[in-house]
């Protein structure tokens, strides 16, 4: 059984580096201009949210804000205003604040620690995992979608329920320690290769595999309508919000509630608007 399975691992490899050199993404932004910085901005976007989509709002990101110290500098409407479109505003709002820790804390310089960029506003144990692997070439495990997807194709592909424990024991040995940035490249393409091609999803296997709820008259839809409209005026009244969005007082309250204590907003009465800082 041991040895069946290192032949899996074994084909794993080099189906994974072969499609790699053929089909590389090579030409994604933040693998050609690759800085701390740049690797942060580009692993947090990627967050819950196709390339594609994150191609698109990448270059205007760092145009704008293009480093560390700009994006701790800028105005918190500024930084909202430039993320529109890519959803899950709170990443943003993470951002600029680890932004202002990295400036600060750090003097403008990223920490190389797993362990401490994981203390930074929305960085995960997977994304510190990515970032110290992309940014400054270590070799730390971690896995995300595309990663599990791959494991899973090539060694669960019979079991019904995978959990990222074993999962991450084939990462962990799999990994190429003289250059696991490319390593981690080539597995993810292999993985969004997989996702194109395959009629079933392996990571529906996954322990961690969860149906993303319906946007469409959601909370999160509600959200993205009323901080929209904070930020194309400068204040507005609760009842032109309940208007404009066109839902009850109560969730509209319940959201604008959420909202400032987020640190989205702030308010004056009944009049609304977003934090400046």
């Amino acid at each position: 059984m041991k040895k069946t399975m290192n032949a899996r691992v074994e084909v794993l490899t080099k189906k994974v580096y072969a499609y790699y050199r053929a089909h590389g993404r090579h030409a994604m932004q933040w693998r050609r201009a690759r800085t701390p910085y740049r690797i942060v901005i580009s692993e947090v976007m990627l967050q819950q949210t196709q390339v594609s989509r994150v191609e698109k709002k990448y270059p205007e990101f760092i145009k704008r804000f293009p480093t560390f110290q700009s994006l701790a500098d800028a105005r918190t409407t500024d930084v909202l205003k430039v993320w529109q479109g890519m959803g899950y505003n709170r990443r943003a709002l993470n951002l600029k604040r680890a932004a202002e820790i990295v400036a600060t804390t750090y003097k403008g310089k990223l920490p190389h620690s797993p362990s401490i960029l994981e203390t930074l506003p929305g960085i995960g144990k997977a994304t510190a995992g990515s970032i110290a692997a992309f940014a400054f070439n270590r070799p730390v495990p971690f896995i995300e979608t595309n990663i599990r997807r791959v494991f899973i194709h090539f060694l669960f592909s019979r079991k019904k329920k995978v959990s990222d424990e074993e999962i991450m024991k084939y990462v962990v040995g799999t990994i190429d320690t003289k250059n696991p940035r490319e390593w981690y490249y080539a597995l993810m393409d292999y993985g969004a290769m997989l996702a194109t091609q395959k009629k079933e999803n392996p990571n529906r296997k996954s322990n961690t595999y969860r149906t993303q709820s319906r946007f469409s008259g959601s909370r999160r839809e509600l959200r993205g309508k009323i901080l929209s409209l904070l930020l194309a005026q400068k204040t507005v009244l609760k009842k032109e919000i309940q208007h404009a969005v066109k839902r009850s007082k109560e969730e509209v309250e319940s959201i604008l509630s959420v909202l400032e204590k987020e640190g989205f907003v702030t308010h004056q009465g009944a009049k609304y608007t977003v934090k400046e800082k």
